[in-house]
């Protein structure tokens, strides 16, 4: 051979070898390393990188990749090495561990099917459409605490003194006095029992007698009332979000207990037994 010749082959084997590989397919039962008799495979580093922390996730591919298969060949190494019966602590932790991880799995799938777009609109309408709009009221208050007090600047109210000017001298809630009292716009259920039918038994422009609930005794005037707007879907799809998933969450679990039979025995058993870890000791 030539030595132009075998000069051009090294080059044209030294070029190959330098050309990166095609990757091949991605597939997560493929093993990246056994440990003994036991297959590591793609999955479960895949698996094991979702569970990083965040500041790990931000490192090069190929450092987490060599990373955690060494960090799988490790655990494996030393989980292959125990053998059972495993301690009562062990046993129990796995136990719990299995189920939570079951638990979180299904109630994300159902949390998942709940959360249609369609889902979101039907309860948007139901909740802002079609319903009958809320009525919303604007409030002040004075809060005193003892009903002497609140009878006695009634009185001066009736005199001709003024509201906010009281309000400002003698109101115990720090959050409204210093604007004269002036609660702002809320709505049914925003308020404790009393003083919420007080102002709904007010007319504008008018001033209760002393009301009392579990903060004390309250002067209130109801400075308007209007029925409320319906917000647009974007203000609160993040609400009806929430409320379709806490739904599908407890209907699901409802089925679920429905569906076995179920039979509670903590008669005669201590809660405080919870804190005794010693109970777990082989």
């Amino acid at each position: 051979m030539k030595p132009y010749t075998a000069a051009m082959a090294a080059a044209v084997v030294a070029l190959g070898l330098a050309l990166p590989l095609p990757a091949q397919a991605a597939d997560p039962d493929r093993v990246v390393a056994r440990v003994g008799d036991t297959e590591i495979t793609l999955g479960h580093v895949i698996g094991l990188m979702a569970r990083l922390p965040a500041q790990y996730q931000q490192l090069p591919d190929q450092v987490l990749f060599d990373g955690i298969v060494e960090q799988l060949v490790e655990q494996t190494a030393v989980a292959e090495a125990r053998s059972e019966p495993f301690p009562r602590r062990l046993q129990i932790d796995l136990d719990n561990s299995r189920r939570e991880l079951l638990v979180n799995d299904t109630l994300a799938a159902v949390i998942d099917a709940a959360l249609s777009e369609e889902a979101l609109q039907a309860l948007y309408a139901e909740r802002y459409l079609d319903a009958e709009p809320a009525r919303e009221f604007n409030a002040a208050h004075i809060l005193v605490q003892t009903e002497e007090e609140a009878e006695a600047l009634r009185q001066e109210l009736r005199d001709g003194a003024d509201f906010a000017e009281l309000a400002r001298q003698h109101s115990a809630d720090p959050g409204s006095a210093q604007n004269g009292g002036e609660l702002g716009w809320f709505q049914a259920g925003q308020m404790v029992a009393p003083f919420e039918a007080a102002v709904m038994a007010l007319e504008a422009g008018t001033i209760s007698d002393p009301v009392e609930s579990q903060f004390g005794w309250h002067l209130i005037q109801l400075n308007e009332s209007r029925l409320a707007e319906a917000p647009q879907f974007d203000q609160v799809r993040d609400t009806l979000a929430q409320e379709l998933q806490q739904q599908a969450v407890m209907d699901h679990i409802a089925e679920a207990r429905a569906a076995v039979e179920v039979e509670v025995m903590t008669d005669g058993i201590d809660p405080a037994t919870i804190r005794d870890q010693t109970l777990l000791a082989d």
